[in-house]
């Protein structure tokens, strides 16, 4: 067991929530970018698509953002596409390669990050910097929340009163795996779900999230009553009718409370559970994580706040 004090992310979201509440995000506005190229990775990337929902852009991930700079490269020469968002909480790993790559392809580079003082922020044309929480490796909830709060401009207390009316229901901790459906308006959060579940549990755990467009492809054609489906909205068919979970969502929410209300529930599932997290994260901060990138130096197991 970790020795470090390393908090459930529900925890994590609560504290970033009143952290926001007396330190908003300056507002990002975005109606002078045309038509820009958004790159980013993990969550990152799905954060990038959340900003830039409203406009037309072009997304890429560190596996096809070379590629995607060729394919693109007649629109990038014409001055169709003049900016490359990078997003990177960090700004470091692929954001620094991605960064030279637009530059050299004749991109003015803007970096979304929470360290000003990165790699990547000493070599992008421009830098919009966010305030952060002291976080574990992976959690990155107070980084990406505080960028979607700078778009949409949503209030933290319509947020925590959304968190503080919610009621898990009885048995929520007995159930061996979870859905998530989404109103197909946030459809982008289910892949950041998916990550958590990667991040979080591993192949130890079933945790699932779909639009409710997805959920009528076949998603539920096998039902178990030890999965909770958890919609928001009504659901009259997907899962066992015994256990499902609806959630009523005010109309004022938006996606940076969407993805409190989502992140705090994964939190609660991770209470209930070994501590998968805790058990494997220093191995993997001091060892296969950064080796994978090519580095014997350790990724700090909690991130520090600025």
């Amino acid at each position: 067991m970790s020795k470090l004090l390393i908090k459930s992310l529900d925890t994590i979201v609560n504290e970033a929530l009143d952290f926001f509440s007396n330190n908003p995000p300056a507002k990002l506005n975005l109606a002078n970018y045309k038509f820009p190229l958004v790159v980013g990775s993990g969550n990152a990337f799905n954060t990038g698509k959340i900003l830039f929902a409203k406009k037309a852009a072009v997304f890429a991930n560190e596996s096809n953002f070379k590629k995607t700079l060729k394919d693109y490269e007649h629109l990038i020469k014409n001055g169709t596409i003049r900016e490359a968002f990078i997003i990177s909480a960090s700004g470091e790993k692929d954001s620094i390669w991605e960064a030279k790559k637009a530059k050299a392809a004749g991109l003015k580079t803007i970096l979304l990050t929470c360290a000003l003082d990165s790699s990547a922020a000493q070599i992008t044309n421009e830098v919009k910097g966010y305030r952060k929480l002291a976080e574990p490796y992976t959690y990155n909830f107070s980084t990406y929340c505080g960028m979607i709060l700078s778009v949409s401009g949503e209030k933290i207390k319509n947020i925590k009163e959304v968190l503080k009316k919610l009621k898990t229901p009885a048995n929520f901790s007995t159930y061996k795996s979870y859905s998530f459906i989404l109103p197909d308006e946030f459809g982008e959060l289910a892949p950041m779900l998916d990550i958590k579940r990667h991040e979080l549990f591993g192949p130890k755990l079933s945790l699932r999230a779909f639009t409710f467009g997805e959920a009528r492809h076949a998603k539920f054609v096998v039902r178990d009553p030890k999965e909770l489906v958890i919609s928001f909205g009504a659901n009259k068919f997907f899962g066992s009718p015994n256990s499902r979970w609806e959630i009523n969502l005010p109309k004022n929410i938006g996606y940076a409370g969407m993805m409190a209300l989502t992140y705090f529930l994964v939190g609660q599932i991770q209470n209930n559970q070994p501590d998968y997290f805790r058990k494997n994260i220093e191995r993997f901060c001091k060892d296969d994580g950064p080796k994978a990138y090519g580095s014997n130096k350790p990724f700090s197991v909690i991130v520090p706040g600025n």
